[in-house]
């Protein structure tokens, strides 16, 4: 899907209604919206002219149009070149779990969709899971069940939820948590058909998930030795 993106905005916490307002301006009706704090130290934030570390972080999926339009608008409108201000960077998905999530993530907007983004050797790709909070155990024992190793939660609000109705017929609480799981490429399919089939739409978690492509790793070695050792142990138990 080399059309969407996940879109990414750090920007400092106090200007988070603002951002949102100007998102929703530019057609981008859904969005997530995470608090978080920076870790540089007092010399680089004063280079910066940063006068704080509370942040706050916004996840939206956007078309090549949308981000072309945003783009500018956040350098003219929001001047976010402004030592400060904040910075807004998009990644390519590779792809997402179902029609319906699509539209609703889009708002339904009219685009080309192409092939599954692919980067040349990658093995692993990161998997983005949205569900409404409470509901990580029922979507990790999903992923486990197709060898997924652990994952990470962050908790955060959704804007955009009435939109739920119109593009999934269902309706969605904005208290929303996140969670990043990355897998082996080739297992990534049967990850996220399993996530869709217990913890999907029609179930209390209502799960929104997409995949991210990841160019390299470190740290991944024990995920691939774990990986490697259930097939050997299926294929035994099979022969």
């Amino acid at each position: 899907m080399s059309e969407l993106y996940l879109m990414t905005a750090i920007i400092t916490r106090d200007r988070t209604k603002d951002f949102a307002a100007f998102y929703d301006r530019y057609g981008v009706p859904v969005n997530f919206i995470t608090l978080g704090n920076g870790t540089a130290n007092n010399e680089l934030l004063d280079y910066f002219g940063l006068d704080g570390t509370e942040k706050a972080v916004i996840f939206s999926v956007v078309t090549r149009k949308t981000w072309k339009k945003v783009k500018t608008g956040l350098e003219r409108e929001m001047q976010i070149d402004v030592p400060g201000t904040g910075v807004a960077f998009i990644i390519p998905l590779a792809s997402i779990g179902g029609l319906k999530a699509l539209r609703f993530l889009t708002g339904d907007e009219t685009f080309e969709i192409g092939e599954e983004t692919t980067l040349k050797d990658t093995k692993f790709e990161l998997l983005v899971i949205i569900a409404n909070q409470g509901y990580t155990e029922l979507i990790m024992d999903a992923a486990r069940k197709m060898q997924a190793g652990g994952g990470t939660v962050i908790h955060a609000k959704g804007t955009g939820m009435e939109s739920a109705d119109k593009f999934l017929g269902v309706t969605l609480a904005s208290e929303k948590e996140i969670i990043f799981i990355v897998v082996k490429k080739e297992q990534k399919n049967a990850i996220m058909k399993a996530v869709m089939e217990d913890a999907g739409l029609e179930s209390k978690a209502k799960s929104v998930i997409f995949s991210l492509p990841v160019t390299e790793t470190a740290g991944m070695r024990l995920l691939t030795e774990y990986a490697e050792e259930s097939e050997a142990a299926a294929e035994n138990g099979e022969s």
